[in-house]
């Protein structure tokens, strides 16, 4: 991820921000962060905070394969470590919106996207001298706020 994926609209005003190389999950963060999408940015945040606390859980659509279902949401886990890592990007989103002059009362996750970062090489030593790869999988996270009362 080079840049922004979202090249947006020039006249409408959004409040962007990245994360780069978290060490978490593509496949987790993927999930979480269609769960928010299109949310409201209260919301988006109290669902976030309520997943590290696991008092909700995250529906799997994608990536659900062995997952038990959860109540009332079917296949679902609690990405404990993904909420906090997302929920930190969308605090730094507001903040950047706070900056722009818009109205953080009418905010919603316009954009929210993820893509795999570079792998960290590392490994776990084995017996008689030999060594077995255990890389650490990365991903950055991306999320664009939008003003509800505009063309979305």
């Amino acid at each position: 991820m080079r840049g922004y994926t979202y090249a947006g609209e020039t006249e409408v005003t959004v409040a962007r921000a990245r994360g780069i190389e978290f060490p978490i999950s593509p496949k987790k963060t993927y999930e979480v962060l269609n769960a928010i999408r299109g949310m409201p940015l209260p919301k988006a945040r109290a669902l976030l905070e309520d997943v590290v606390e696991l008092k909700r859980a995250i529906p799997f659509r994608r990536y659900n394969q062995e997952t038990a279902h959860k109540r009332s949401i079917g296949p679902g886990r609690y990405p404990k470590k993904v909420a906090k890592s997302i929920l930190q990007v969308l605090q730094n989103a507001e903040a950047n919106a706070e900056f722009e002059g818009m109205d953080t009362e009418n905010l919603f996750v316009k954009v929210a996207a993820s893509s795999r970062g570079r792998i960290r090489q590392g490994n776990m030593p084995r017996a008689h001298g030999h060594a077995t790869p255990w890389n650490e999988q990365t991903t950055s996270i991306e999320i664009v706020l939008g003003e509800r009362g505009e063309k979305a």
